[in-house]
């Protein structure tokens, strides 16, 4: 593991932004740290950068107390950008480089590669300023990588970004993790992890609520629901099945189904396709993030 927490607490003087929070970031995964705003995520987060303490708990590093010199083996980009916006590109990126240990001269090199990669030789004389929202959002990125730390920290990354640049930024995440690099990634927008994350924990209200491998809780938290596309007759096998919604587009009919106790998958087959339809699709309906999480807080409200 390279993170390892284990009952973390923090207070904000009436306010408990961490309440008994224990987690473990598995080594070269990608770990999503999900939840509304104010649920504590980036309380967490300034902890484990070592901007604030916690008021109990402890925190390992790749198997050692956390300490200042780990901080040289992290990248973190904050939600809150902060380039200075009167310095030129180049001059900004080589100082964070510095910064994080390394010398003028690597620095140099690593920039090249991240100049070359992104295409932007013509930005390196301009200021901060001079750039868009967009612009910006990059040279943060590569400020927050440039230096190869072990583990990377995102809060909040894709904020800010047209499609486009999203999807750079995802592919860049994609290739860290082959590179063995380990990302935690904290955000609100839970269907933006929906295909990054391997792991996942869930904070409301200070607390973790879940924590898993993403695959697994997909499972756990499936409805046996599964959804139809056809053309064509209304269905006559409704008998098998309780029908949840439907949708209909161009002559194009979507209906998500309950499969009731005791009814197998199979049965339900053998019935479609007996049916005077044109199938064009059938498949399970697993939970997305948001109904995982919408899921956990009720059970979590029971409970208490």
């Amino acid at each position: 593991m390279i993170i390892q927490i284990d009952k973390l607490n923090k207070h904000y003087e009436k306010h408990q932004a961490l309440k008994e929070v224990s987690l473990s970031v598995q080594t070269g995964s990608i770990f999503g740290l999900l939840g509304p705003n104010g649920a504590g995520k980036t309380s967490l987060i300034r902890i484990l950068t070592q901007i604030t303490e916690a008021d109990s708990g402890t925190i390992l590093f790749n198997g050692e107390a956390l300490h200042p010199k780990h901080i040289y083996q992290m990248g973190y980009l904050p939600e809150e950008r902060g380039l200075y916006k009167k310095m030129t590109v180049k001059d900004q990126v080589l100082y964070f480089a510095e910064l994080k240990g390394l010398s003028n001269s690597q620095a140099k090199e690593k920039l090249k590669y991240w100049v070359d990669k992104f295409e932007i030789k013509s930005w390196l004389g301009k200021k901060v300023e001079e750039l868009s929202k967009g612009m910006q959002q990059k040279i943060q990125f590569i400020s927050t990588v440039i230096h190869e730390p072990k583990l990377i920290i995102l809060d909040e990354p894709f904020s800010g970004f047209d499609p486009i640049n999203a999807q750079i930024l995802v592919d860049e995440i994609l290739l860290l993790k082959e590179k063995g690099a380990s990302i935690l990634f904290s955000t609100h927008r839970m269907d933006s992890v929906e295909l990054l994350c391997d792991h996942i924990a869930l904070i409301n209200h200070s607390e973790k609520i879940l924590d898993g491998n993403v695959k697994e809780l997909k499972q756990a938290f499936k409805k046996n629901q599964y959804e139809i596309k056809y053309s064509g007759q209304a269905l006559t096998t409704l008998e098998l099945m309780q029908l949840v919604e439907t949708q209909m587009n161009d002559g194009i009919v979507t209906q998500l189904f309950q499969i009731p106790d005791g009814v197998h998958i199979n049965q339900l087959l053998q019935s479609l396709l007996q049916e005077p339809i044109s199938l064009i699709s059938f498949q399970e309906k697993l939970p997305s993030m948001e109904d995982i999480f919408i899921s956990a807080v009720q059970q979590k409200n029971l409970t208490n």
